[in-house]
Parts: structure tokens; sequence; C-alpha cells
């Protein structure tokens, strides 16, 4: 189905809101069936707007829209029951999750698994009353996005076909894969095999695995980023050093 028709009953979230003239918003939404679109909700910052409170990231929806476009008209909003606020460590992964779906998924690109993988993020993230984060959820999620774009992770074999090795040394190359090193010190980002192999099978209870899989998966997420800053990482960065 093209988007340029109407489209009812779509399962989404809000990943984010800008003001549109004086009384509305433009909201990006990650739609099931329909991936990364922007909507026009007409009226939806004035006070008594009935969709004024729905507008909120984390929470699921069901959504219309009609129009021709780049920005369609958001036809209607339903909550479909809500997930415990995020709060502390969860609610800034959950702002990352969505600054990273924001600027990698194109617009109109459905990607039905990966709307699952962030509805089950999501949840888990809520029902930890903590507010601390799994970073091997992260980690996890980061694999999923970047599978569903194209740029799935070699993490069983090197760039010579070779199985990997959990006691060598490897730094990981883009668009080439895992390069095996002689010396640990031979490149500016290296990683043990066992923390491949680990990421591989999303296994961080190994202290340097969850540190090396991390230090990786942020030099992989900057490349395929551009440039581009994350908001949610500086903020959170500023918070440490405070």
């Amino acid at each position: 189905m093209s988007l340029r028709s109407k489209v009812d009953g779509q399962p989404a979230y809000v990943l984010h809101t800008s003001p549109f003239r004086e009384t509305s918003l433009i909201v990006e939404v990650f739609s099931r069936d329909f991936g990364r679109v922007a909507l026009l909700a007409r009226g939806a910052r004035r006070p008594r707007s009935a969709i004024r409170g729905l507008m909120m990231a984390f929470q699921p929806l069901e959504v219309a829209w009609a129009g021709k476009g780049e920005v369609l008209n958001l036809m209607k909003a339903e909550w479909q029951g809500g997930l415990p606020l995020l709060a502390g460590e969860a609610l800034f992964c959950g702002y990352y999750l969505n600054e990273l779906l924001m600027y990698l998924l194109p617009r109109e690109d459905a990607h039905e698994r990966l709307f699952a993988s962030y509805s089950e993020m999501l949840a888990r993230l809520a029902a930890d009353s903590s507010g601390k984060v799994r970073e091997a959820d992260l980690r996890s999620f980061e694999k999923s996005l970047l599978q569903e774009l194209g740029y799935g992770l070699t993490l069983n074999h090197d760039s010579d076909g070779q199985p990997i090795l959990a006691d060598a040394f490897y730094t990981y190359r883009m668009e080439q894969g895992p390069v095996r090193l002689e010396h640990a010190e031979a490149a500016a980002q290296v990683v043990k095999g066992k923390t491949l192999l680990d990421l591989e099978a999303e296994d961080f209870s190994d202290p340097r695995s969850r540190r090396e899989a991390k230090a990786l998966m942020r030099t992989l997420m900057a490349y395929y980023l551009a440039g581009k800053e994350l908001e949610t990482r500086k903020i959170f960065k500023e918070l440490q050093e405070l």
C-alpha cells in the first residue's frame, strides 16, 4: 500500500515532535508496516486538543493518516495501553534508541522485525523499576538495527574467512569485518576474539567483553551516523562529568 493514500489502524510510536506554526506539530512516528513517517498533527498544541497528551514518546499508539507529499495528515491517534514512564538511565536509553531510528531509518521503509525489537526493548526498560539499563539489551538492539539496514556484523569469522579465535586480537574494519592482528597494539581499536564471539552470542557476562563490545558498537554507530552527534550521548556525558 502506498503512503499516498489513507492508512488506518497502524501501530506506531512517536519518535520526535517539533512545533509547526502556532498550534500544530510535525510528528515523526515509527510505524509497524510503513517505517518512519512524518505526520502533521493539526491543532495538537492547543490546550483542549484531544491528541495533545498522546504525542508522547515510548507509548504504544494506533494511528491513522491520509494525504500526499512528504508530510501526511494525522487523522486519528488512540492510546493502546500504557507502559510505565521511563526513568533514570532507562529514559536516556529510550531517547538514544529514538535518535538512532530518526537518523538512520529512511522514511517510508518498513522494518517489521525492528519494530518488534523496539517494542520489546521499551517493555524491558519500563519493567525495570530501578531505571538501570542492561548493556546486553542495548547491544542486541544496535545489532538488530544494523542488520535491518543491511549493515549486519561479521562476528564469527575474520576478513580472510578464518574462524574467530577467542584468544586472538582483532580490529574491525568497515565493510571488511574483523582483521586479525599479530600484536594487540597494532591498531587504534583492538578487541579480543572472545569479545566478538560474545557479541555474536549476546553473552556479556565477561566485563572485558562488555567494555570492548560497547566501544566497538559506538565506533560502528558513529561511522553510519556520518558525523551526526547524538544529543543523548552528549547530555549523558555531561551528567557523568558533573
